[in-house]
């Protein structure tokens, strides 16, 4: 049973908002399956390719004892299967709250000036520890995701940094499962020469913002393509059709 801990934890992880998913008399949000999985595979796919460099590289590793036991460029299927799953369950999370939640939004102001401060807070982290592989990545890539945003403006920022503050719950849970704050060994392990050592239970504090860029990547991509393929704006005018 140890052999699938992995496995578990990534079908357990996106068992209830797949089953919400097909709820009608609300979000029904297997209507938007076509754009959502779609933009899960067009930023996933980076990051998975990412993923493999950095297990190539050994910059992390898998502990067999957790896994099923079958591999793909030295990674194993649970990891594959995180990217899809994992992404899957947070973004649901994100347009629920935009259901339930229609308000809860940070004015243009405040999410400017949030977002020029993660940047340079993410940018000088990035350059003061360039010769930390994971460091120098998570963070870096965090910091263009926040110069995009102050370049174009895009209005779902105001919305998700909200909403990534109740993603980041399940999110917290599930990564330090995998780090082993839970087992008695992690089924991730990390080489700590690669990152800052700062720990956030756990997990490197690397994979936060990694998570955030993964994410909202995964918003943009996927509100680009409502509106390419003339979906409604929201859920509420979907059902209304």
């Amino acid at each position: 049973m140890q052999s699938y801990y992995y496995l578990l934890l990534d079908i357990l992880s996106f068992s209830m908002p797949f089953l919400f998913s097909f709820e009608k008399k609300r979000m029904h949000f297997i209507q938007y399956w076509k754009a959502f999985f779609l933009a899960i595979f067009t930023v996933g796919m980076f990051f998975i390719l990412w993923d493999i460099y950095f297990t190539q590289m050994e910059v992390w590793g898998f502990n067999d004892q957790y896994l099923i036991g079958f591999r793909i460029f030295k990674m194993p299927l649970e990891e594959y299967l995180f990217f899809l799953l994992i992404p899957y369950s947070s973004v649901f999370i994100h347009y629920a709250i935009e259901y339930f939640l229609p308000k809860f939004t940070l004015s243009e102001r405040i999410t400017k000036y949030s977002t020029f401060f993660l940047f340079i807070l993410s940018f000088s982290v990035a350059v003061l520890n360039y010769d930390r592989i994971y460091t120098l990545a998570s963070f870096g890539l965090f910091a263009l995701l926040m110069l995009l945003q102050m370049i174009f403006k895009w209005k779902d920022a105001q919305r998700f940094y909200l909403s990534f503050i109740v993603i980041y719950i399940p999110f917290y849970f599930v990564n330090n499962a995998l780090t082993g704050n839970y087992s008695e060994n992690p089924v991730v392990f990390y080489d700590n020469a690669e990152n800052l050592g700062i720990r956030v239970g756990t997990m490197p504090l690397e994979d936060s913002f990694y998570c955030f860029t993964l994410m909202y990547s995964i918003v943009l991509v996927f509100e680009y393509l409502k509106k390419r393929w003339n979906y409604p704006s929201n859920f509420k005018q979907l059902n209304e059709n």
